[in-house]
């Protein structure tokens, strides 16, 4: 016996109700998200109210530019030219997104979805993602590599044992062996994927330069919300040393699958303040300045941004 076929209706009904279930959950995250976690933003409200506001509102600047920075990457990432307002819209949603699912999945299924609605395909939408995420860890690497060499003596790495390195490297090869057919189809079929976005984006000098300089940029500007924030709250540190000790903690912080690196993030930025000369108070209002300007104040908005854009299908 067959089952009646699905009519056009009932297909639209069907549509509407998962995206005002979606929209009725991003919401929910939002009141839950902002009533959980009001004692600390009232407790970094507190404690940066006696702060420079002129400071305060430059790192206010930064922490805005920073969407618009992530918006230009991801232009430059892909060939096709994307709407420009829903693409900053896009990255304001990702980003609080970003602060509910753990390792940067929340900003990577909005962007995904946001290009597959702008009429990519999955896979070159996924590929362009990569794009933009090799392109921001290069320059995130080659940003430490030039300041670490401005300021030396800030970053101290921990002295591994020698027997230490060739155990983890024969693990290592041990693996990339027993995986080496897997690894061959799967991770090839991507990684051509990927080369073959990144020669098409760079036969536009457009699109290149908007893909590394927003990606130079969007750490840039991270570095200078922290940075206001420190002059902020009189924290005796040279700009280019607290730029160096966020990409160092921001980097290490990614290594830990937490929501936005809550958490992680905020004990290495802490740890790397202090451990460079940093009073522990000023440090702590620091961090939670920074938090305040690049998460808690604009988590509600970029979740409601999110559910307007659920709600007109833009992503």
């Amino acid at each position: 016996m067959t089952s009646p076929p699905v009519t056009a209706a009932a297909l639209v009904r069907r549509r509407t109700w998962w995206h005002t279930g979606a929209v009725l959950a991003v919401l929910l995250c939002a009141v839950y998200l902002g009533g959980r976690h009001w004692p600390l933003v009232a407790s970094g409200a507190g404690r940066l109210a006696a702060a420079d506001r002129g400071w305060l509102l430059v790192g206010a600047a930064a922490a805005l530019a920073t969407w618009a920075c992530a918006a230009l990457a991801q232009q430059g990432a892909v060939a096709e030219r994307l709407p420009g307002a829903r693409l900053l819209a896009a990255q304001f949603a990702a980003s609080a997104a970003n602060h509910v699912l753990p390792a940067g999945l929340g900003a990577g299924a909005v962007n995904l979805r946001f290009l597959m609605r702008c009429g990519l395909p999955a896979g070159r939408s996924a590929s362009a993602l990569a794009v933009k995420a090799a392109a921001g860890a290069l320059t995130r690497a080659v940003l430490i590599a030039v300041l670490a060499a401005a300021c030396p003596g800030v970053l101290r790495f921990p002295h591994l044992p020698g027997t230490t390195v060739a155990a983890a490297l024969a693990a290592a090869a041990v693996v990339i062996v027993l995986l080496r057919g897997p690894l061959r189809s799967g991770c090839g079929r991507v990684l051509g994927a990927v080369l073959a976005d990144i020669r098409a984006v760079h036969r536009r000098p457009q699109r290149a330069a908007a893909l590394w300089g927003g990606s130079l940029a969007f750490a840039a500007a991270h570095c200078l919300v922290l940075i206001a924030v420190t002059h902020a709250v009189r924290l005796p540190l040279a700009p280019a040393r607290v730029a160096l000790l966020y990409l160092a903690a921001s980097s290490a912080a990614a290594l830990l699958p937490t929501p936005g690196g809550l958490g992680s993030l905020d004990a290495a930025l802490a740890f790397a303040l202090t451990t460079a000369g940093a009073p522990g108070a000023e440090a702590a209002s620091a961090v939670l300045g920074y938090r305040l300007l690049t998460v808690w104040l604009p988590l509600v908005p970029g979740l409601l941004v999110l559910g307007a854009l659920i709600r007109r299908r833009a992503v």
